[in-house]
């Protein structure tokens, strides 16, 4: 009798054993097959609030980066409406900041001088070359005209062309005598990388670039920021998943802060 219960103990102290390593294997396994990923744009939103104007997080990046200071000077590239979908709006309403907003659609012009009289702005086409024409296929919704127009019908049907007179950022600038900028936001649908060209980065020095970077120029927005001494913001890379921001080498970075993982 003391025989079997002694075999019985001893059977489900073994089973009580096999059971245990099993769940920490298992947990071990899931800790390891899981994602490594972390909620990297939550801490963001906790700290400054949804965005009031920008189309997605922009408006939060550009002002952790800045830490909400006052009175810089931006230059926004497919600028469009004045306010909605505006990366530089609450810069200028609600800091104080002034600069160059430019749009190759002339009709966001009237609406920028009543409501933006800090901003001048500007309806052309910025590419490499000035004093030429580019033509620009206009989307149902205007905010995917380009120049490329199987890049607007990939999204919405074409509604209109119009031919824009071009300009290079450096001659824009040299006219309006801007000798310094401190932010530049430039979203026009695969024409990053002509406008790029057209700009001596070397001399204005942004403290903080934001650009769309779909697929298709991707890599050659990489090369120009690279080649120019500029390095990717670590701390955005992950919290905004539409844009690329970029910051000259050896600036002093914001420190990245851990959200929640994502399972």
């Amino acid at each position: 009798m003391q025989l079997r219960r002694f075999i019985f103990v001893a059977l489900l102290a073994c089973l009580t054993v096999a059971a245990i390593f099993f769940v920490i294997a298992n947990m071990n396994r899931s800790a390891l097959s899981g994602r490594a990923i972390t909620d990297e744009l939550s801490p963001l939103v906790a700290k400054y609030g949804k965005p009031l104007y920008s189309s997605h997080e922009e408006e939060l990046i550009i002002r952790d980066f800045f830490q909400d200071r006052r009175d810089g000077i931006f230059l926004d590239v497919g600028a469009a409406h004045y306010r909605d979908r505006s990366n530089t709006y609450y810069l200028e309403r609600h800091l104080g900041w002034s600069g160059i907003a430019i749009d190759a659609q002339a009709k966001f012009a009237a609406d920028y001088k009543t409501h933006r009289p800090r901003t001048r702005y500007f309806a052309l086409f910025i590419s490499d070359r000035s004093n030429e024409r580019a033509r620009l296929y206009i989307g149902q919704n205007d905010i995917f005209s380009s120049a490329d127009r199987r890049f607007t019908e990939g999204y919405v049907p074409v509604t209109g062309v119009e031919d824009v007179p071009t300009i290079t950022l450096n001659d824009l600038l040299t006219t309006q005598r801007i000798d310094h900028l401190d932010f530049v936001s430039m979203d026009i649908e695969l024409g990053e990388p002509k406008a790029l060209a057209g700009f001596d980065i070397a001399r204005y020095r942004p403290q903080l670039v934001g650009i769309e970077a779909h697929p298709e120029v991707r890599q050659q927005i990489l090369d120009y920021f690279q080649a120019h001494g500029y390095v990717l913001v670590g701390k955005y890379l992950r919290a905004d998943p539409q844009n690329l921001w970029f910051a000259p080498i050896g600036a002093s970075l914001p420190e990245p802060i851990r959200g929640p993982r994502i399972d």
